[in-house]
């Protein structure tokens, strides 16, 4: 789905003016703005309620324009954007001084990327020979086109529900093939350290590993040296409104019947069969049993089931394998965010913490 030349156009002049664009990527749709002009930014924080020492993401035309936003680029960083640009893969590198501070939440450090969605290219191509925005910078920030915290847009319905009026103009690409946001890498460390993994996402560990012969180091908290703050790196994100759990399939029938026994409703994301002898829940999707079908229709599929006025959403656990990361990091997140006051009455303890401790659920 390409919109006509003229909505293209339409968005470029708002970038140009400093006003708000959201457009498909090929993780979720992104609210952009000139990334040069701090007022645009402010719109974004603005219109996401999202705080305002929280770093964006930059968006690029093409690996050119990358020495206009950082400075000291390391020859992985090169490497890198060779392999995967136009691609899923942030890099956070050292910032210019022509760099805002309120687009790199008051660090030393950006985060940097060419999307790969033939619309988001058409959009930063158009504005780069428009002028590119401010100082000729030709650089769009875009955060997840949805409110702070909440589950990403991966339609263009989805942004229009969640925004409203508040963005002039959405452009609608379809629904982002990826549907969940990109890898992040931190490369601003000394060259002799391995550089480090701040988000998972669809470019994984082991493809940076073949480009550029070192395996990233995951970031954890216990991690002694601070990493950048990033985007999506909270505990707490990319939730549903309501409460969210994560069960082991071994006991997600368990789970159900306690749940229906109780008059409880009881939404259900899962992968595998339920069994035969489980009742009817309030609501189900089941999605892909592959990790890039799951990712694609994950977070649509959120918000199906939060808005089947549920009172639970039981999701059930993904194998703790590296090809499952990047979605089990946005469900662990979703768990941590989505309405954790206190499982309902009757829900057993068990699998009350199971977001917080999978063990008891196994």
């Amino acid at each position: 789905m390409r919109p006509e030349p003229a909505a293209i156009d339409r968005a470029v002049a708002l970038l140009q003016a400093g006003e708000l664009v959201a457009f498909p990527t090929e993780t979720v749709y992104g609210l952009g703005a000139d990334a040069a002009n701090p007022a645009a930014v402010g719109r974004i924080f603005a219109a996401k309620g999202r705080p305002a020492d929280h770093p964006l993401i930059v968006h690029l035309a093409g690996a050119g324009c990358l020495d206009r936003w950082a400075r000291d680029i390391p020859g992985r960083a090169w490497e890198l954007a060779e392999a995967f640009w136009p691609g899923p893969l942030t890099l956070i590198l050292k910032r210019t001084p022509a760099v805002p501070t309120a687009v790199t939440g008051g660090q030393d450090s950006v985060g940097l990327r060419v999307p790969a969605h033939p619309l988001a290219l058409d959009l930063l191509r158009a504005y780069a020979e428009a002028g590119g925005g401010v100082a000729g910078m030709c650089g769009v920030a875009a955060p997840s086109a949805n409110r702070f915290g909440r589950i990403s847009p991966t339609e263009a319905t989805h942004v229009r529900e969640e925004l409203g009026d508040s963005v002039p103009l959405v452009l609608d690409g379809g629904r982002c093939p990826v549907g969940i946001e990109s890898t992040i890498l931190d490369l601003t460390r000394d060259a002799a350290l391995p550089p480090r993994l701040l988000r998972p996402g669809r470019v994984t560990p082991e493809q940076i590993a073949a480009v550029i012969g070192v395996l990233p180091e995951t970031v954890t908290r216990s991690s002694a040296e601070a990493p950048p703050r990033v985007a999506g790196s909270l505990a707490a994100h990319y939730a549903p409104s309501t409460p969210l759990r994560l069960v082991a399939p071994t006991r997600l029938g368990e789970v159900i019947d306690i749940l229906r026994a109780t008059a409880r409703r009881c939404a259900v994301l899962h992968y595998g069969s339920l069994p035969a002898s489980v009742g009817t829940p309030h609501a189900s999707r089941r999605l892909p049993a592959d990790p890039r079908g799951y990712a694609r229709a994950l977070y649509a599929a959120l918000r199906e089931l939060d808005q089947t006025a549920a009172e639970l959403i039981v999701v059930e656990e993904l194998p703790a394998t590296p090809a499952w990361a990047a979605v089990a990091d946005r469900l662990q997140r979703a768990a941590a965010g989505a309405g954790m006051q206190a499982a309902p009455s009757g829900f057993p303890r068990w699998a009350a913490v199971a977001a917080t401790d999978p063990a008891t659920t196994r």
